[in-house]
């Protein structure tokens, strides 16, 4: 008789593991004080019992196995799961629907785990799992810049292969005042680290974290530390943030103001014009990006992302009011989208409706967002 497994997951993963198991190797963030990030903040953070990690994945192989024998009969399987059992049968279910590629460790920091215990997870994995191609993880800079290069190799050899790293930012002035907890050297350090030791590095770029007043240090010093490390990922997200909250929390400092779109669109092309040297994939692949067809590989495709966005700088302010409520709409994803019969006049239909104009569009797509927000709605 198999004992019942109840799987535990996470609040999040990154959108690029959208198809991966997710195993939860710990709970919460361990750092869990950056004044943008409210994921965590009502949550303590535990470490797992190694011995109910490695249970779990026993239980979805136990899952994946049946669901394998049973073939079109999976239906009549999943009524004979027990109570307690649904989750971990679904997740077994869809991840093998998925192609069983990818696993992503949770929560915020697998890196703190501890080393031996990471490395067992991570082998008990590869033994159960070996089909699988890449088991990932997030990480903090700091966790990473503080085990040796000889332990990260290892942790590397038992299995994982991709660390997905939040930067947000690599300007010192910006990290102390939303307290990230680190520096930019330390960003540095971690990522350099990560690309030593054979592991894949995603690094994550938050768009906006420095409001109208830092947002052209925020992307000239974040371009320097992604070019100093050569990522393999570099990816966007723009920062959607409650008023209430209190960003730049350093006491007599400014006041953060937010960045409207027109704003966001100058940061991210001077970003992308001083990265030099590198061979990073730079993507937007977040829907509440402004513009996701920022997607290419450098230096061979850096001159057309950053004609994307001067494309978009360049507009009238009426067309560039109207990608953006299209945008968040839903009526477009591309510059080109504009031009699609029929689509612009129901994006102005919009704006007359919400009362958006060129003079008021910042101020308007921002109470719309935010009055989104407090309802649990994507804009």
């Amino acid at each position: 008789m198999h004992q019942c497994v109840s799987l535990e997951q996470g609040p999040i993963r990154p959108p690029s593991e959208a198809s991966s198991l997710l195993i939860r190797v710990n709970r919460n963030c361990p750092w869990n004080r950056c004044t943008f990030c409210s994921i965590y903040k009502k949550s303590k953070f535990s470490l797992r019992p190694v011995e109910d990690v490695i249970g779990e994945i026993d239980g979805i192989a136990r899952f994946v196995e049946q669901l394998r024998d049973a073939g079109s009969r999976s239906a009549t399987l999943a009524k004979g799961v027990r109570p307690g059992e649904e989750q971990a049968f679904y997740a077994a279910r869809n991840w093998l629907s998925g192609g069983m590629e990818s696993i992503f460790l949770q929560d915020a920091d697998g890196l703190v785990v501890r080393p031996e215990n990471l490395m067992k997870i991570l082998r008990h994995i590869r033994t159960r799992f070996p089909m699988v191609q890449r088991i990932t993880s997030y990480a903090r800079s700091d966790s990473v810049a503080r085990l040796g290069d000889d332990l990260l190799r290892e942790i590397a050899d038992a299995g994982l292969n991709r660390i997905h790293i939040g930067m947000e930012t690599a300007s010192d002035t910006i990290l102390k005042m939303v307290r990230k907890g680190v520096t930019k050297e330390i960003h540095v350090a971690a990522g350099l680290k990560v690309k030593a030791a054979g592991i894949e590095l995603s690094e994550y770029v938050l768009s906006g974290l420095g409001g109208r007043d830092f947002s052209q240090e925020h992307a000239i010093e974040t371009a320097d530390a992604l070019s100093r490390i050569n990522p393999d990922f570099i990816r966007f997200r723009s920062l959607h943030l409650p008023d209430k909250v209190n960003l730049f929390a350093e006491g007599d400092g400014p006041r953060y103001r937010w960045a409207p779109d027109l704003v966001l669109a100058e940061e991210v092309l001077t970003l992308i014009e001083h990265l030099h040297g590198i061979t990073s994939c730079v993507k937007s692949d977040h829907s509440y990006n402004l513009l996701q067809e920022i997607d290419g590989v450098m230096p061979r495709d850096q001159q057309r992302l950053a004609e994307v966005l001067r494309a978009f700088i360049a507009m009238t302010r009426e067309r560039q009011v109207l990608f953006s409520v299209g945008k968040r709409s839903g009526y477009f994803l591309r510059l080109s989208d504009m031009e699609i019969p029929g689509r612009l006049e129901q994006v102005e239909q919009i704006c007359r409706q919400s009362g958006i104009t060129p003079a008021n569009a910042d101020e308007r797509i921002h109470e719309i967002v935010q009055e989104r927000m407090r309802n649990g709605m994507p804009f």
